[in-house]
């Protein structure tokens, strides 16, 4: 049995190995993107999805790959804006339980078994995150590159949340307990920006990187 075991970590390393390697290797071109998050679960009419269309056809018409997370909703909202404009659209899949179908809008399509080798990827080639409201997900995708660019494990990038009404909650929270207690530095909330506006947030990269 315990041999079973290690056979079978043996063989999930070599996975990890392959999907790093895939992903490394399909990417490694990709010098100006930026990276989209947020809920999988809003539909066609939905506001967020026509301001991340929006989005995803600003970041293209201004030079930068979109990528996003393969799925519908959001990712594929930003993914059909990139590809409307004639940009470079990717989506890095995840294989879940039930089963998320990448969206029709990717012209370079990975698919991923973990989340973390897919997380890397997220990051590696991004220059800039636009984050959309979202569920547990997309808060995980948030505080973990907070926590990176805080902790300085990457250089510092842009991120900005869309959707004051969605965001501003949190950014009170952070800042009356977390502040507060002394667990982050006020000096933290400044790692990122809230708006509403999807030419805003695309002006926020291009004025960082000037």
């Amino acid at each position: 049995m315990q041999d079973n075991i290690y056979k079978s970590d043996v063989w999930r390393i070599f996975r990890i190995m392959s999907e790093f390697v895939e992903g490394f290797e399909t990417l490694e071109k990709t010098k100006n993107a930026v990276t989209v998050w947020g809920s999988a679960r809003v539909k066609e009419d939905d506001k967020w999805y026509i301001k991340a269309v929006e989005t995803g056809k600003l970041l293209a018409e201004n030079g930068y790959s979109v990528i996003t997370g393969g799925g519908p909703g959001i990712m594929e909202a930003a993914n059909r804006g990139a590809l409307m404009a004639g940009g470079e659209s990717i989506g890095l899949n995840i294989e879940l339980p039930h089963e998320q179908r990448p969206n029709p809008y990717i012209k370079t399509l990975i698919s991923f078994r973990y989340f973390f080798t897919r997380k890397v990827m997220f990051v590696k080639y991004a220059k800039g995150f636009i984050i959309f409201p979202g569920g547990f997900g997309t808060l995980d995708e948030f505080t973990e590159t907070m926590a990176l660019i805080q902790t300085e494990r990457i250089h510092r990038f842009p991120v900005i949340l869309i959707g004051k009404d969605y965001w501003q909650g949190l950014s009170a929270w952070l800042e009356s307990t977390l502040v507060e207690r002394g667990y982050i530095e006020k000096k933290d909330l400044l790692l990122f920006n809230i708006t509403d506006q999807p030419q805003e947030a695309v002006e926020m990269i291009k004025k960082f990187y000037r």
